[in-house]
């Protein structure tokens, strides 16, 4: 292509409305510009490398034995009301009805479409496994749209529905679609974990995150030091170190700590430490309040809690709801004879003597014991993990990063399948229900976690793979009849190796185009220009590495052609 006849607006200045790199590069590059909040046009620039994602997504699902198809976006609400799912999803599915008032909703993922497909035309044991795929724009109303293209309402995503006779069939398809996702974000050039995960809204026993390794990244990820195991925060289990103490049990007594609200300072005016108090802090569980107990120095994780409890939504109680709910002032609150039901994270059933509120403004209890002074109504792994807890696996040392999640693989089971009665006659005639997985790639999210894990200050450095351009021919001499030859030789030249290559022929300054160059990401930079006339030379530049080289004009489009083959599976 040449640059004077496409279109790429390139921008000098960072836009404000930018917090991340790859928000700001995407604007700065041409890729999108902004429709309405979360919602982008896809400029051809940055639809390119959407589709160089989107083939390698294809060829892996294809290689794979999935079977593409296309699912509409607009999916009718009785179908999510068959599944459960219809309130339980939550404001972020757009609800609406059409002229004749029937309910309907914008795609956020399709597990029910494809479902409702299975239930009518997958009937026997011979008609699976099979897995469908489609790569399709979906819907999701965030309460927050940030970050560009990382987290916006609308997006264009990869999602497939595997469907089995069996748990062993189920486990081959998941296998199946973990390997090939593993094979994708190789070819995208992307460093990368597969992470234990929570399911979440789509349901589902088991299930990993693909995470793009960034410092940008939303999500902290925990990884082992000594082995395999990764998870993400809301995922990683605590293994408790030992038992409860062996230790005599103290009589419980009432102490009297004036206005000390706050961990730190009851700790330093009874000159305890964190790890000796009992903190009770208050969450609706869709609605209903629950005081949980947690040591003085974790914190709750807040999706461990929401499972425990069976709920859609958890979130802190604000202080005004506390004492609706208890009676008592926030800081002040505690376990024993407190009104309303009490969950424990496991480690605080392993202390003895410990302080907690005293259910009283400006009172504490030190010396309480569980079983002895309160009883809870369950006790779970409810906080979260820290460096300083071993790794659940072999015990050794964790540490926490960031990352983006880019992928998503579910063992669904029959979850949908059993709700919307979607059954099957097994070799014994007897009926039974299809068991599914489901696998999402955010194929948009993609090119911009490669942007957060690929740039420098000046600008993109695509990783060849899903770069949208692989070589970039700078003509720096417009107006020389032997530059803009040899410019034109290079440029058809590589198109007819079929390299995808862009002919910077525009009247502008060197300087202009190498900063455009830099800051598209192309991975190869043809300088043409005075080396050219004096020496014979064309001058490789890497956008990765900096490096520069020179060849004879009929040698360097092999050199480039060995390179990008260098750096392309398939």
């Amino acid at each position: 292509m040449r640059y004077s006849q496409t279109f790429i607006p390139t921008l000098k200045e960072n836009p404000a409305e930018a917090q991340v790199v790859s928000h700001r590069l995407m604007l700065r590059a041409g890729f999108i510009r902004k429709l309405t909040s979360g919602i982008y046009t896809y400029l051809p620039y940055g639809l390119a490398a959407i589709r160089n994602v989107e083939q390698i997504v294809r060829e892996e699902m294809n290689r794979a034995g999935a079977l593409e198809l296309a699912m509409p976006m607009v999916q009718p609400a009785d179908l999510w009301k068959e599944s459960g799912r219809y309130e339980k999803y939550g404001p972020e599915l757009l609800r609406f009805t059409d002229r004749h008032d029937r309910e309907s909703c914008l795609g956020p993922t399709h597990e029910e479409v494809i479902t409702d497909i299975a239930r009518m035309e997958l009937h026997s044991y011979r008609d699976v496994p099979v897995n469908f795929y489609q790569i399709q724009t979906k819907f999701r109303d965030e309460i927050r749209p940030r970050f560009g293209l990382m987290r916006g309402r609308e997006f264009i995503m990869k999602d497939a529905y595997s469907f089995d006779v069996d748990d062993a069939g189920a486990s081959e398809a998941y296998q199946k679609m973990y390997d090939a996702y593993c094979r994708i974000f190789e070819r995208c050039g992307l460093r990368y974990r597969a992470v234990q995960a929570d399911s979440g809204a789509i349901g589902g026993n088991f299930s990993h995150e693909f995470m793009v390794l960034a410092d940008t990244g939303e999500d902290t990820i925990v990884i082992c030091k000594d082995c395999e195991y990764a998870a993400n925060m809301e995922k990683a289990e605590v293994k408790l170190r030992g038992g409860k103490a062996d230790a005599a049990l103290l009589d419980m007594e009432k102490v009297e700590t004036p206005g000390k609200r706050k961990v730190n300072s009851v700790c330093e005016f009874m000159q305890i430490s964190p790890s000796q108090l009992v903190k009770t802090m208050v969450y609706l569980a869709d609605g209903e309040p629950v005081a949980v107990l947690l040591r003085g120095d974790r914190e709750v994780e807040e999706v461990k809690l929401a499972n425990l409890l069976g709920a859609v939504e958890v979130e802190i109680a604000e202080d005004k709801q506390v004492f609706d709910a208890t009676g008592v002032p926030t800081g002040y609150l505690g376990p024993v004879g407190i009104s309303i039901k009490v969950v424990a994270d496991q480690e605080v059933m392993t202390m003895t003597n410990f302080v907690v509120g005293a259910n009283e403004k400006n009172y504490h209890l030190k010396n309480v014991n569980s079983g002895r002074d309160f009883e809870v109504s369950a006790v779970a792994d409810l906080r979260q993990i820290t460096t300083d807890d071993p790794c659940p696996v072999c015990g050794g040392t964790l540490e926490l990063t960031q990352g983006i999640e880019v992928g998503h693989v579910f063992k669904l089971g029959t979850k949908y399948s059993e709700a919307m009665k979607a059954m099957f006659v097994d070799a014994d005639g007897e009926e039974k229900p299809l068991v599914m997985g489901c696998y999402g790639i955010g194929v948009s999210r993609v090119v911009a976690a490669a942007i957060e894990q690929n740039h420098d200050n000046d600008g993109i450095i695509f990783p060849v793979p899903i770069a949208p351009y692989k070589v970039t021919v700078l003509n720096l001499g417009t107006n020389d009849e032997t530059i803009t030859a040899a410019a034109e030789k290079l440029y058809q030249e590589l198109k007819n190796r079929k390299i995808e290559v862009l002919l910077d022929d525009r009247d502008e300054r060197p300087g202009a185009k190498f900063k455009d160059a830099e800051l598209l990401g192309i991975p190869y930079r043809l300088n043409v220009g005075k080396s050219y006339l004096n020496n014979g030379v064309i001058e490789l530049v890497n956008r990765r590495s900096g490096e520069k080289s020179e060849y004879p004009l009929d040698q360097v489009v092999s050199v480039i052609e060995q390179e990008i083959a260098s750096q392309t599976t398939s």
